[in-house]
């Protein structure tokens, strides 16, 4: 590590015995304080992002860096490798520049703030929390810039900067820095809510440690890392397969009119050690959509996706790192040289999931395989004056469908992040000149399977005000592939209906979109794919979705049930009619199911969807 610590007391930590039971308490005083942190954070954040929808990322870490609790570990350890001062009791670190920070954070809206915990002269551990600011600066509000070519277009960055010094607060550092951004009254509160819940967790760890000793503390999260690392051990031996396995997946545009970017991945074991080698995946991306992906970062996700699939009881914890091994090419999409923009880096983050589903699945499809449908995470932003003459500014993330498991049906209009929560309309309508007019599943859109993919959501923004929006959000080209037999999920679509009627397609990237008061947005998001053959899928299921109107009459029909006019099976139709879609497929079902290849969705891609297809991407050296 390159930081050095200053500590006033030397004396060495011992490794004492400590009780189960002990290890127990410590461990969910440890949870709890992690929970405490997103309480504070909720309640005195200002911005609907963090407040109300959750976009922040919480932990604690020992006193190397590695995270015991949290959501979303990986930051501090790359952070110290590359950061140079010394860091001091009351000390509180502020960063959002990738390229500053090993990729710690990896876009410039997201705001990480690290607090060391001293006690008695002594670092005992560390709080962590990011949080997504509703503005950065930068070409366009929102600061995510599709269009953006490099880094600089994208608002202020922060290299890793004491924001309080000795527990005194730099104020015209801060002042500085809200000078740079659109929403600085958000901002303010939203940072002051981060220190806050740091803070609040650092005097948890400090109690924990005078109740049961500093060693016993200390001592503990070590045996809570072990513990991870030996769960995490026998799943690698267990659920990962010696031979390589390689799964391609793509990004579907760049919103510069190029695509698809090509995500491939290989994954094998050696022993008790993963391998993930990234080689083959496209180089960079001349628009923002590249994905700077920490090594780390990546490990962090293989272990939370693992852990969620065979065992969520599993407390995730940064403790099986050495298990796994992550290549990633320099200059490619995720990897990118500096000063590569970073600010679209979404779409290709939601992506490997799907990629990591696939990849762990491989060895074990009948109890570890998801199709996907974990794709992206949309975003809308809209801004202007409102009709008194106030800048008016909201960026919201939408939800589509997740996709079909093993264990059962993928949830409707559910987050990528198992954290994150919708903006309720009540609040939107509340704050911004919006009326939502819609807000519902979209039938039919989850694909077909044994265990359906759950549908995407249409939410219908009607603006009151004249203002310019953007659009994020992929999956628009590609389809969420199902698996076992399972269909793809519905694509994404956005539709503007203009005040006069008039109707347009809309891309699923672009910025600067003029809307007037009367403009009508649909925005309408992919469905999850299904799991599985969905002519074994129980036709009482399938009626009870029409029911709830998650599928149509006619959707039922890809299940291979007929639904009456009343609204019961028909059991005899039903039979003739799975026993004809049987005869007409072959006897084996494809392990995956991506709709069509590459080549045929750009050749239909405006038939489709209105669009034009995008043109092979032009990659930079």
């Amino acid at each position: 590590m390159s930081a050095r610590i200053i500590e006033t007391n030397n004396t060495p930590f011992t490794s004492p015995d400590v009780p189960g039971v002990t290890v127990d308490l410590i461990e969910n005083a440890l949870r709890n304080a992690r929970e405490e942190m997103d309480a504070v954070l909720f309640r005195t954040a200002m911005s609907p992002g963090i407040r109300e929808q959750g976009d922040c990322f919480p932990m604690i870490a020992n006193r190397d860096g590695k995270m015991v609790v949290g959501q979303f570990g990986s930051f501090i350890r790359p952070f110290l490798e590359v950061y140079e001062a010394d860091i001091e009791e009351g000390d509180i670190i502020l960063t959002n520049d990738p390229y500053m920070c090993n990729a710690a954070v990896s876009h410039l809206p997201d705001w990480l703030v690290l607090v060391p915990v001293f006690k008695d002269g002594r670092l005992i551990a560390w709080t962590s929390m990011f949080g997504h600011m509703s503005d950065n600066g930068g070409m366009v509000p929102g600061s995510m810039p599709i269009e953006a070519t490099n880094i600089f277009q994208e608002g202020v960055r922060i290299p890793p900067t004491k924001l309080y010094k000795k527990g005194q607060l730099q104020s015209d550092l801060l002042e500085l820095i809200l000078h740079n951004v659109r929403t600085p009254q958000w901002n303010r509160f939203d940072l002051n809510a981060l220190v806050a819940a740091c803070n609040t967790a650092s005097r948890r760890c400090v109690e924990i440690a005078e109740r049961f000793g500093d060693d016993v503390f200390n001592t503990t999260m070590d045996v809570m890392l072990k513990r991870n690392f030996d769960a995490m051990e026998h799943i690698i031996r267990n659920f990962i397969p010696e031979e390589p396995r390689t799964f391609t997946d793509y990004l579907c545009d760049d919103g510069m009119g190029m695509g698809p970017y090509k995500i491939q991945c290989k994954m094998w074991r050696e022993e008790s050690k993963v391998f993930f080698d990234f080689d083959g995946t496209d180089p960079q991306a001349q628009s923002s959509v590249n994905f700077f992906m920490n090594e780390d970062m990546f490990k962090m996700f293989f272990g939370s996706f693992t852990i969620n699939v065979v065992d969520p009881q599993i407390v995730f914890n940064d403790g099986f790192y050495d298990l796994v091994e992550v290549r990633i090419p320099q200059g490619s999409l995720l990897k990118p040289n500096y000063p590569a923009a970073l600010s679209g880096r979404t779409h290709a983050l939601g992506r490997i999931f799907d990629i990591l589903g696939a990849l762990l699945g491989m060895g074990a499809p009948e109890q570890l395989l998801n199709a996907a449908g974990f794709s992206d995470s949309p975003h809308l932003f809209y801004s202007g004056y409102d009709d008194k003459g106030e800048w008016f500014q909201l960026f919201q993330i939408g939800f589509g469908g997740i996709p079909g498991r093993p264990v059962g049906d993928g949830p409707d209009g559910h987050s990528l992040w198992p954290g994150f929560t919708n903006v309720p309309n009540e609040f939107i309508e509340s704050y911004f000149p919006l009326r939502v007019e819609r807000y519902e599943t979209i039938p039919d859109s989850g694909g077909a399977g044994l265990h359906r993919g759950g549908n995407g959501l249409s939410v219908a923004y009607h603006f009151l005000c004249d203002g310019e929006i953007g659009i994020h959000d992929d999956r628009w080209l590609t389809y969420p592939w199902g698996v076992l037999g399972g269909k793809p999920g519905a694509r994404s679509t956005k539709k503007m209906v203009r005040s006069d009627g008039t109707v347009e397609w809309l891309p699923a990237k672009k910025e600067g979109i003029k809307v007037q008061a009367g403009d009508v947005l649909y925005f309408n998001t992919w469905g999850g794919a299904g799991w599985g053959d969905p002519l074994k899928r129980d036709p009482q299921l399938v009626k009870d979705d029409v029911d709830r109107n998650l599928v149509t009459i006619e959707g039922a029909k890809n299940y291979g049930v007929i639904i009456t006019s009343n609204g019961e099976v028909d059991v005899e139709a039903t039979t003739a009619l799975r026993a004809s879609m049987a005869s007409e497929r072959p006897d084996e079902l494809p392990l995956f199911d991506g709709g069509n290849d590459i080549e045929t969705l750009r050749a239909n891609c405006e038939k489709e969807t209105g669009l034009p297809a995008p043109v092979a991407p032009v990659f930079i050296k």
